[in-house]
């Protein structure tokens, strides 16, 4: 049965049917709320947007064709490297990252350069692809992988190797260039000459996307800033008498992804979009671009790291589809230190799964097709065009960060995420949302990293800071846990409950689970049967803080009453909701409410200090 004839069996649904159907189900909600979802760089993502039936697939990976599965090579001691590589290898890994001391993406431990042959003894590294992670301004980690290659009699044509070169990166990690653009410009055409006369495959020099990504930019931001990079160093190379065509052969895109799975695909597919705009304007026949895609250092976790393993299942499916030449999945136990053979393994059977059983590798360029995707891609590659414009109109990217532009264009994206994670408007499953505080301790090698990247001694321009985005709720539980190492008890509220156990439960779960979001235990929150009864628990609870849960009913009847009550005896009183009478409560003793989409960060360093009793 052909294509034609299958399609022919299926009547022809126009949107408008299928906004009559959805309008049904939605019972008069709003469809622009209900089904249409705004990223923070303003842009739409309508579930049922038209789709286009002409349009080409812009994946460069063809269909059937697997993407590289990368294992990251990153533990300090060589010998326990190579092990860990050949067991990665053997386990279905086809390609190696060389994660190097003092590299960004070490967070905080990583290959000794000095233990390079020892950690790759034995492995193929003309069946593999390798690709470098170094420190910044470092040019010698690929140096030496090369002559490795060489010595080991290996011709360069048959070995990939990803060099990585990004000095526009490092300055932004770094807040300054570690030498002038002269020579630069130089060291990256040198670098390039090598590979076209000694014929190494792969990309030499990287435009990475995750240094901006993880300082908070938005997937438009992402984007513009990888395509200006590129755009200096074809620049660079140009000024060098290296051909742009050459040149552009040489630049790969290293993308962060994560769990939006729309946007992520709509992000790569963009990067496409946007590398064969940028050559058909210089002239050239557009070549596919080379994109290496790491889910993402900013949504990993530290608490209930298990969760971990269901972001990052959903990006690297969403890369896949994507069109991902490669992909590195991080390992879910990344954010507590250096991850052991189990969460290395779990990082690499992630996309065996995805590869061997689900076959997300078989059709090219999925999101093809389906409109909600394509629209996305299309608006989303066109704002990124439009920033990419403005950062060139203010003379490249290099020069945007001297002055600091980047820098604050970030910032607003960054500020106002945050306060969604604040908000939980933006949920983080096992921190902001639903958080065990009984949670089992995970196994690592080594303890928590240390700082991702110093800054240059004498810093230049602001630089581009890394962060995680649980991080805010993540020091509240540190001093939590802190407290109760210390004291042998954690820090507490009593939930004061009104009313019978079905009435206060919706409220009094809502304030437990946001009290444990910080580090808080939630004590009392039992059916009291009078007003002495709950001072009696309050008295015999410890607590400082102590939060009125019920039924709007109940606190017209009783809150204020109950709240000098518990004021009486010595207690700070908060409310979880909304005041009806916000005066008569004040004035009852009332000093704090907590709802859904109150700034919960800013609430809960309030409870912890009351509960600490640093606060009155």
């Amino acid at each position: 049965m052909t294509d034609a004839s299958l399609a022919a069996d299926f009547p022809n649904v126009d949107r408008n049917t299928w906004r009559h159907l959805v309008d049904k189900v939605l019972k008069g909600a709003p469809y622009d709320r209900k089904l249409i979802a705004r990223t923070l760089d303003g842009l739409a993502l309508d579930a049922l947007a038209p789709r286009s039936r002409d349009r080409a697939a812009v994946s460069s990976r063809p269909g059937g064709t697997p993407w590289t599965v990368t294992a990251r090579v990153d533990l300090p001691d060589p010998a326990a490297a190579n092990v860990q590589a050949l067991d990665d290898l053997e386990g279905g890994a086809s390609g190696l990252a060389l994660v190097f001391d003092g590299a960004a993406s070490a967070r905080g431990f990583g290959l000794r350069a000095d233990g390079l042959d020892r950690a790759l003894e034995g492995i193929r590294l003309d069946l593999i692809e390798t690709r470098i992670e170094a420190a910044p301004f470092d040019p010698h980690a690929a140096t030496a992988v090369m002559e490795l290659a060489l010595r080991r009699g290996l011709d360069g044509g048959n070995v990939h190797l990803d060099a990585g070169a990004d000095p526009i990166g490092d300055a932004a990690l770094r807040g300054g260039f570690q030498d002038s653009s002269e020579t630069i410009s130089e060291s990256l055409a040198a670098l390039v000459r090598r590979y076209l006369t000694q014929g190494f495959k792969g990309a030499a020099l990287r435009a990475d996307t995750r240094i901006h990504h993880e300082a908070g930019a938005g997937a438009a931001q992402e984007l513009a800033a990888g395509l200006a990079t590129a755009v200096d160093y074809l620049r660079a190379l140009d000024s060098r008498g290296i051909g742009i065509e050459d040149a552009a052969r040489r630049i790969e895109f290293t993308i962060a992804v994560d769990a939006d799975q729309f946007e992520t695909m709509g992000k790569l597919r963009a990067a496409r979009l946007l590398w064969g705009a940028l050559l058909r304007e210089l002239g050239l026949t557009p070549s596919p671009l080379r994109i290496h895609a790491e889910t993402s250092w900013r949504m990993a976790t530290r608490h209930d790291p298990h969760v971990n393993l269901l972001r990052a299942s959903i990006a690297a499916f969403a890369a896949g589809a994507g069109g991902a030449d490669s992909i590195a999945v991080m390992p879910f136990t990344q954010a507590l230190g250096l991850p052991d053979g189990f969460a290395r393994r779990m990082a690499r059977n992630t996309q065996a799964i995805l590869i061997e059983e689900a076959n997300a590798h078989r059709v090219a360029d999925p999101g093809a097709g389906a409109g909600a995707v394509e629209q996305f891609t299309d608006a989303l590659a066109g704002k990124a065009w439009d920033l990419f414009r403005d950062i060139e109109r203010h003379g490249g990217l290099p020069e945007t960060l001297a002055s600091g532009w980047w820098q604050d264009h970030v910032a607003v994206v960054r500020a106002q995420r945050m306060k969604d994670i604040a908000s939980r408007k933006a949920p983080l499953t096992g921190t902001s949302e639903y958080p065990a505080l009984d949670e089992k301790k995970v196994r690592v090698l080594r303890g928590r990293p240390g700082q991702v990247a110093e800054p240059v001694a004498e810093t230049a321009f602001p630089p581009l800071a890394p962060h995680r985005l649980s991080e805010p709720y993540e020091a509240l539980r540190d001093a939590a846990e802190a407290h109760a190492a210390h004291a042998g008890t954690r820090p507490a509220v009593f939930l004061a409950t009104l009313g019978s156990l079905a009435a206060f439960t919706p409220r009094a779960s809502f304030a437990r689970n946001l009290f444990a979001a910080g580090g808080l235990d939630s004590l009392g929150g039992a059916p009291y049967a009078d007003t002495e009864a709950l001072l009696a628990a309050f008295s015999a609870s410890g607590a400082r803080l102590a939060c009125l849960c019920g039924t709007d009913e109940a606190y017209d009847e009783a809150a204020a009453a109950t709240a000098r009550a518990l004021t009486g005896a010595g207690a700070t009183v908060w409310l979880a909701g909304h005041l009806t009478d916000p005066e008569e409560m004040a004035l009852a003793g009332i000093s704090h409410t907590i709802f859904a989409g109150c700034d919960a960060v800013a609430a809960l360093r309030v409870a912890q200090a009351i509960t600490l009793g640093e606060m009155p």
